[in-house]
């Protein structure tokens, strides 16, 4: 039996019967006009490559949506649900239909997951799950299903990747604090299983400090507002001041109101930033300052860059969004861009 990873598809059968996707559908549904030579060629091709028929042969026959598989950590998290809004815009437009497999913060579970994606056939996927490393994503160009991957940088036939860039941005806020005379101690939280966006700030945070010559702090904590703002309770029993980076608004939030229910003045004795910006950023009390990345547009590159996969006309394999930094009233000294959310 042929392995999952190595099924041919329709267009290795069209591209080697020299006939088009079209002409390959009609044969395997039976429908339409195919001469008995052209006929004869598709078949005898399809029993030598082992073709055994997707979605979308029969989505071309009888106008059936092609079915896109999207695997996403969870649809909890707002950023995340902006995302799949951009993906659902798109697909919804092209006449797409879409199959969800979410996980959770575990990246066995994450790679079982694709396994099902692949197992069912789908037609294209999109996969968005930071639990994934470069060994395990690079294991799907292998599969010979059209995928696009956003963030991690991957390269293949058939597969398309939407980077993240926040190292620049991140940089250079650090370098400015210090540059415009921040004292504060800077604090970096550290979110269990936060996956590889977080882990690759928290690097680089470390990495700013040691070349300036700063001392910093990084502190561990759940990702969870109830439970971080307990934690910063007692935290600011002792300590009164400091500049805190966190990984989403939620946490920001809690390290906020945490300071405030403890007698502090944010941004004066406390700043906060949030590393991933949503429609929150704007409504917690004072505005957060947080980098943005319009996460709606990614959605949407996203399966405009599979549609140019599936139609064999994409050029670009790569794309790069740059977090940018939107002005707040958690810090001080921060200049940035006005953004609109969502």
């Amino acid at each position: 039996m042929k392995n999952e990873k190595d099924r041919v598809t329709i267009y290795q059968v069209a591209k080697a019967a020299g006939v088009s996707l079209a002409t390959v559908s009609r044969v395997i549904n039976k429908q339409g006009s195919v001469t008995p030579e052209t006929r004869k060629k598709v078949e005898d091709t399809i029993a030598r490559l082992g073709y055994k028929p997707s979605g979308l042969a029969q989505a071309l026959a009888t106008n059936r949506s092609t079915n896109i598989g999207v695997v996403i950590p969870s649809a909890n998290y707002v950023y995340i649900s902006n995302v799949l809004n951009g993906i659902t815009e798109v697909a919804r437009e092209k006449g797409y239909s879409l199959t969800l497999f979410a996980t959770t913060h575990s990246r066995e579970e994450a790679i079982t997951m694709i396994e099902k994606v692949i197992s069912s056939h789908v037609d294209g996927a999109i996969i968005f799950d930071d639990q994934l490393d470069a060994g395990d994503i690079s294991k799907i160009a292998s599969y010979n299903v059209p995928t696009v991957v956003i963030d991690e940088k991957v390269t293949g036939e058939k597969i398309g990747c939407i980077m993240f860039n926040f190292d620049t941005t991140l940089a250079n806020c650090i370098k400015l604090y210090y540059s415009r005379g921040g004292t504060k101690k800077m604090v970096f939280l550290h979110v269990h299983n936060a996956g590889r966006l977080l882990s690759h700030a928290e690097k680089l945070f470390i990495k700013t400090h040691n070349e300036l010559g700063k001392e910093y702090n990084v502190i561990n904590c759940d990702d969870s507002y109830a439970r971080t703002y307990a934690q910063f309770l007692e935290y600011f029993k002792t300590n009164r001041s400091g500049f805190f980076i966190c990984y989403r608004d939620s946490i920001a939030a809690a390290v906020m109101n945490a300071a405030t229910d403890s007698g502090l003045s944010v941004p004066a004795d406390v700043e906060v930033l949030s590393l991933v910006g949503t429609k929150y950023a704007r409504i917690t009390r004072p505005a957060l300052t947080c980098f943005n990345i319009d996460l709606n547009e990614v959605g949407k590159r996203a399966m405009w860059m599979l549609t140019d996969l599936l139609n064999g006309d994409l050029v670009e394999h790569s794309a790069r969004f740059d977090a940018i930094l939107s002005r707040g009233d958690s810090t001080i000294n921060m200049s940035g861009n006005d953004v609109d959310y969502h």
